[in-house]
């Protein structure tokens, strides 16, 4: 009985002298849910924990004082916060942490084809999450690149507001775009496969610059998009986010999330937009803004597996109509020469999927099928198209002690067919191909990357393109990396280049084209600043150097009733560098800038030429601040670009040959004390900049759409005449910015987590 009483008083002594001990204990929430795996660290100390399965952290025996405690997060924003510890103190603090809109360490797969963290990766990779779009709203991806520095969406045609995603100053064609890591968008979707993507199912939207085709073959020449969706285990139960403009555009966008028992969980986005107001402000009696309608239904799967290997599959439906041309345009005229119009019907169909091997190995077989039919006319030119992507891809990834190593063979289908004397039977190919990827980690701070790929196309025979990389990481706050590489591409015009459709240039292909190589250097330094008041400076610069050999650029020189095309007899460059600075401070503001100089040039017959269509220098911007007891969130976005040389029609044509330096500035103001509500409005292009400020006109001879009344001489040169003192043909061509000026917006959110 003593030895009982005994044992008793230590184990009550033991309680009361844990009672008097000085600790920090609390729960770290994510999305409200408390989240494991959450570093907490005490700053100045080598004190650092990680959240358990149920989100809890604890530090204990503390000496009384004050303690800066930091919670990180992969894809959340880094938190600190000063606690005053008094002694014998059981101090609780739970943290919640927000989404990271422009997060400098959170997972990436685009660089490697391998979920790494950020800084891990060899490759720079940067990333863009929904809270970064958000500030500046808009109805598809497209649009939406335009704050992304160095990334540049660019208009090829004034009255069907086509366009192409240009990457440090390579057009288009040169850029790579993935939904989930398949090449969804290539050929004819270049023009409008970033359209209708549900901006509800983005979780990211990832980036590299550079060529690529060493992992993802042709088109990732100048630099890959890859857009990545929701997991529909994390996604919010609903979501629903609405819009609308005072030119009367209206976008909605619809989210939600399901599980099916407990085999498999679903997500379903859709996305509708309408614009049915045609509005004429630059008086040439032509569309300002193409008119449009379209709807987009994407539905993603999520197959629960006793091993927890991943099994996904996802479709998505896609339609629009869109038209643009004379006011009076109806679809009564589509077709005919009475009243110019461009119409197009856009319907494709998608589907993409991935599914891990059941074996010990780590094995990933992924595929994707898109089918892409497009009825269009411009004026009276009829354009029928389609297409259809078939893509399989098998990879093993095995690391044997340093070495991480990636295997992967993949086969492509292509058909294409249209009717344009470019294709008089219908083009179609398989194209095989191998890769292998070696990443060696020598120890923390020096990496190196070799890979190597190879494909076979049965019109060009064997295309060999290797790569390398290396990354110095001298601090976790210093990193500088080097890439080396070749890429190549194989062109369809038609399916790239709708200046060869619209206006009444001729398109003459000179000879049998061949594909286009470059070879590339990218030095990248990334520095991150941690001050002791808790702010933070993130600052990233790259310099970069392509060069092309058999390159492929549209002639408009050399005959202005013409778009020439053959290979380059010569080579082109394109060279720059470009600086991104992220900086957030306690207070609440936040800034994301971006700066890019570039020189793009072709050379041929040792004369050396500015490419068409390409600024030496633009700058983007987003700055926000938060007043949380307004509950306001104040975002000014914004881009400025550098003039560029624009396709004139000859000498006499009386629009500037180089744009002007143009900025496109944006305010939001958004309002979030409701409960899973969020009430934005603001203004778009608040300078009202329009392309037409400057020029006598845009579109050439928009009197004229038909040239019914150019008179041409025995040559074939047009003629000046009265009715044309310049000499011109009709041409909408000419076009480097939006014609849409000033406009408010407003919108609501609604998401149900």
């Amino acid at each position: 009985m003593k030895n009982i009483l005994y044992l008793s008083l230590i184990f009550i002594g033991q309680i009361i002298n844990a009672q008097d001990k000085t600790n920090i204990t609390g729960v770290v929430y994510t999305d409200e849910i408390a989240t494991n795996g959450v570093v907490v660290k005490i700053i100045g100390t080598s004190k650092t924990t990680i959240t358990d399965s149920l989100g809890t952290y604890k530090f204990e025996n503390l000496a009384s004082g004050n303690y800066k405690i930091q919670v990180s997060y992969i894809g959340k924003k880094t938190i600190q916060k000063t606690i005053s510890l008094a002694e014998n103190q059981n101090f609780v603090q739970d943290f919640y942490l927000e989404d990271d809109d422009n997060s400098l360490d959170e997972v990436v797969v685009t660089g490697t084809l391998k979920a790494v963290r950020r800084s891990e990766s060899p490759v720079p990779v940067e990333t863009y999450s929904p809270v970064f779009f958000k500030k500046n709203p808009t109805s598809n991806i497209f649009e939406a690149l335009q704050n992304v520095n160095g990334v540049r969406p660019q208009l090829n045609c004034n009255i069907c507001n086509t366009g192409d995603i240009h990457i440090n100053g390579l057009e288009g064609p040169y850029t790579l775009v993935l939904i989930d890591g398949m090449p969804i968008v290539s050929g004819l979707s270049t023009v409008y496969g970033l359209s209708g993507i549900p901006n509800s199912l983005l979780e990211r939207i990832e980036v590299v610059k550079g060529p690529a085709s060493s992992l993802y073959g042709s088109e990732a020449v100048g630099g890959l998009i890859n857009i990545i969706t929701k997991n529909p285990k994390s996604a919010p139960a609903f979501s629903a986010d609405g819009f609308t403009t005072r030119w009367g555009e209206a976008n909605l966008d619809l989210g939600f999330k399901a599980n099916v028992g407990k085999t498999a969980s679903v997500l379903i986005g859709t996305n509708y937009f309408n614009y049915d107001n045609p509005i004429d402000n630059n008086g040439d009696n032509f569309t300002d803004v193409t008119l449009q309608e379209r709807i987009s239904v994407f539905q993603k799967w999520n197959f629960n597996r006793k091993s927890n290997k991943l099994f996904s599959l996802a479709g998505r439906y896609f339609y629009e109509d869109r038209w643009g041309g004379e006011m009076q345009w109806n679809k009564g005229f589509r077709g005919g020469d009475e009243v110019y119009g461009e119409s197009i019907y856009t319907e494709r169909y998608e589907l993409l999927g991935a599914y891990e091997l059941p074996i010990e190995e780590k094995m990933l077989l992924s595929f994707s099928y898109t089918d892409h039919d497009q009825n269009s006319v411009y004026g009276n030119t009829k354009y029928l198209a389609q297409q259809k992507i078939g893509f399989t891809q098998l990879t093993w990834d095995k690391k044997i002690k340093n070495h991480d190593l990636l295997f992967g063979t993949a086969i492509r289908y292509n058909f294409y067919n249209d009717n344009t004397p470019a294709t008089l039977t219908n083009d179609e190919n398989w194209i095989p191909s191998l890769f292998i990827q070696d990443e060696i980690k020598f120890n923390e701070k020096h990496t190196v990357l070799l890979g190597a790929r190879y494909d076979y196309n049965d019109n060009h025979g064997s295309i060999f393109t290797p790569r390398f990389a290396y990354k110095f990481k001298a601090t976790d706050n210093d990193i500088i990396r080097l890439n080396a590489g070749t890429g190549f591409r194989i062109v369809n015009l038609f399916t790239e280049e709708h200046a060869a459709l619209t206006g009444s240039r001729d398109v003459i292909v000179l000879e049998d084209l061949k594909p286009e190589q470059s070879y590339n250097v990218n030095l990248n330094y990334l520095k991150k600043i941690y001050t002791g008041n808790g702010n933070f400076i993130g600052i990233e610069t790259s310099a970069w150097y392509t060069y092309f050999t058999n390159s492929i650029i549209p002639d408009y020189d050399t005959n202005p009733n013409q778009i020439i095309y053959k290979n380059l007899n010569g080579f082109a460059v394109t060279k720059g560098i470009s600086t991104n600075v992220d900086m957030t401070f306690q207070n609440g503001l936040k800034f994301i800038l971006g700066a890019t100089y570039m020189d793009v040039s072709k050379t041929e017959d040792d004369i050396k030429t500015r490419q068409m269509l390409t600024e030496k220098f633009s700058g983007t911007w987003a700055i926000s601040y938060r007043l949380p007891k307004l509950f306001l969130d104040i975002d000014y976005t914004g881009n400025v670009y550098g003039p560029m040389r624009l396709p004139l029609l000859g000498a006499l044509d009386p629009r500037q040959e180089y744009s002007p330096t143009w900025s496109i500035q944006n305010i939001q103001f958004t309002f979030n004390k409701l409960k899973n509500f969020e009430i934005y409005m603001g203004i778009k292009n608040l300078l009202n900049w329009t392309p037409n400020k400057g020029n006598p006109f845009i579109i050439a001879r928009a009197n004229d759409p038909f040239d019914k009344n150019v008179q041409y001489d025995p040559s074939g040169n047009v003629m000046v005449t009265p009715d044309n003192p310049y000499g011109l043909t009709f041409d909408p061509g000419y076009v480097y910015g939006p014609n849409q000026g000033i406009r408010s917006f407003f919108g609501l959110r609604y998401t149900l987590k």
